[in-house]
């Protein structure tokens, strides 16, 4: 297959074949995707090729995951980011999500395990990422060159494992490689049901027997196949015909390739889109509703605060936000939109949701129904276990982030999200530790502890908290919190002491989700959703243990001072 565009824009001829061989089952997963107009410029030509582990029980579920995966992913990231950025924070988020789903195997390897190799072809340069022993080529003036190395060690017996792979541990080692693309390039892909088969020369033979590159592709496979191929067998190759204009590859430089908007009044058009009113404005960004002068459609901008004009990790975290957003598909969380025509300036759009926030409403009711607060709580796991499975934690759960509707609450703002992998990918740009509202944050984020979807569960337990009783569950001592002896020291009021109406039950499975220590919290949001909404047996006792409204370190030191009082007394008389 053949695409031509202008000059000076890439100009590829690419074909790929790929079969079960003598298997049953064909584990291996390939695709190109070659976009139109301006994507083609600003992100380029994609060929991914994966194999799934046959050892692992989910081998086939991984390779598939792992390419479709990373095409979405990668054409969504933002434009101003370099290819290196771009892929390196998608496959550390999909190894992630994948060695997570191997957890429920004996041994991680044994899930969903696969090897990775994406070839990115952008204007005047090629990108190569590797992972595992599938292959990428270059064959170049009658000579062919093997990029990648095969991540296998010597088992004994002449037998060979696989080292590495994604989905076989949480931190991902990618071997990373850029050239310069010159006229006639031409890059081959394979799995070993090929490569382990056919020899260099055999392959320069066969790619240059026929002109159509499918059948090339087939040709190689069929001879794998003869040579005695026993697995299964996929190969891609992309010929250069032309080479693009040599563009930037340096973050710093591309980040700064939008403006920033200028300051926007109501009338003010920008892209389309009308400005109609400011809804929010701070320090770090600003917030509009506006409306689509085409079809009239409303959405909300959000611009960053021209304050940040020359702060790079302020710049990549407003665009993080943005690709964030458009990860998440719950109908508890907002949606980003994607404009039709081109932006001019830096800022995203996200549906317009009206109705008022919790913040809103607690300031208007003090504290909400029992059954509302429940409901809202309900929703809000739904949303957060939507972030959660992109191995994204939102980080800034609060009533000033949710917005609740008839039809039900939608969680809003991305900006303090943190992306799994996204922080372990070094770039020259100094970062920020992004951190939620103080008062809603987990005591390991002020501790700087690890963080987890328990940080996430906290949060969302201290929301609910103020929702049924209008107060924060340790009083104001929480914001005074610095040191592991200060949360040792907080006491918990009971729901059930403000608010009678407040079931024994539904205050135990909030103080389970605020417990200090995050392994006593819940271990799964999902578990934290059936005790809000049903009775659990192990929370019974509490308002007998507690009916005095003290926290459970009150009752123990007004048991000790009672004994000690009745030793005393008891001291008295006998000396009497």
């Amino acid at each position: 297959m053949t695409l031509d565009h202008l000059a000076p824009t890439l100009r590829v001829d690419v074909g790929q074949f790929s079969s079960a061989g003598i298997k049953a089952v064909n584990e291996d997963a390939i695709a190109i995707r070659i976009p139109q107009g301006r994507t083609l410029v600003s992100k380029g030509i994609v060929a991914v090729i994966a194999d799934g582990v046959s050892a692992a029980e989910a081998g086939k579920e991984a390779s598939a995951t792992a390419v479709t995966g990373f095409l979405a992913d990668y054409y969504s990231t933002h434009d101003t980011w370099s290819v290196e950025t771009s892929a390196g924070k998608v496959l550390n988020a999909l190894n992630r999500w994948l060695f997570g789903q191997g957890q429920q195997y004996a041994a991680a390897e044994k899930g969903h395990v696969t090897t990775f190799s994406a070839l990115i072809l952008k204007s005047a340069t090629a990108y190569v990422f590797h992972v595992g022993d599938s292959r990428v080529y270059r064959i170049r003036g009658g000579e062919i060159e093997q990029i990648t190395r095969d991540h296998t060690a010597a088992l004994g017996s002449g037998q060979r494992f696989l080292a590495r792979a994604l989905g076989i541990d949480p931190h991902l080692d990618v071997d990373f490689h850029r050239l310069e693309l010159q006229v006639g390039d031409c890059f081959l892909l394979t799995t070993d049901g090929v490569h382990e088969w056919l020899k260099p020369r055999e392959i320069l033979a066969l790619v240059e027997q026929v002109a159509a590159s499918d059948m090339r592709c087939q040709r190689l496979v069929e001879q794998a196949l003869a040579n005695g191929s026993n697995d299964n067998l996929s190969a891609q190759l992309v010929l250069v015909n032309e080479p693009g204009s040599p563009g930037q590859q340096d973050m710093l430089a591309s980040v700064s390739q939008l403006p920033f908007p200028p300051p926007l009044a109501p009338g003010n058009i920008i892209d389309g889109w009308e400005v109609l009113r400011e809804i929010q404005a701070t320090s770090r960004s600003e917030v509009y509703l506006v409306k689509n002068t085409t079809d009239g459609s409303r959405a909300v901008l959000k611009a960053p605060s021209a304050n940040f004009a020359d702060d790079p990790a302020y710049i990549e975290r407003f665009i993080l936000e943005e690709w964030v957003g458009s990860r998440i598909s719950s109908a508890s969380v907002v949606k980003v939109i994607k404009p039709i025509r081109g932006k001019t300036f830096l800022y995203y759009l996200t549906e317009y949701v009206p109705g008022p926030t919790l913040g809103q409403l607690l300031k208007e009711r003090t504290r909400l129904a029992v059954v509302d607060a429940q409901n809202i709580a309900v929703q809000a796991i739904s949303g957060l276990r939507a972030f959660h499975r992109r191995d994204v934690l939102h980080q800034d759960i609060k009533p000033d982030n949710i917005i609740y509707t008839d039809g039900g609450i939608r969680i809003i703002d991305f900006g303090s999200c943190q992306v799994a992998g996204v922080d372990e990918i070094h770039t020259r740009i100094s970062r920020q530790q992004a951190l939620g509202t103080r008062d809603y944050c987990a005591p390991e984020y002020l501790l700087n502890g690890p963080v987890s979807p328990k940080s996430d569960q906290f949060s969302l337990g201290v929301l609910l908290y103020e929702l049924l009783t209008g107060n924060h569950p340790f009083g104001a001592a929480y914001h005074k919190c610095a040191t592991e002896k200060d949360f040792a020291r907080l006491a918990y009021t009971p729901a059930y002491r403000i608010n009678s109406l407040v079931p024994v039950w539904l205050d135990g499975a909030i103080r389970r989700a605020l417990s200090i220590d995050p392994a006593l919290r819940y271990p799964a949001l999902s578990e934290f959703a059936q005790d809000i909404q049903r009775p659990n047996p192990a929370f019974d006792s509490d308002r007998r243990l507690f009916s005095g409204g003290t926290s459970p370190h009150g009752f123990w030191k007004g048991l000790v001072v009672a004994l000690v009082l009745l030793n005393f007394l008891t001291l008295l008389f006998f000396l009497s």
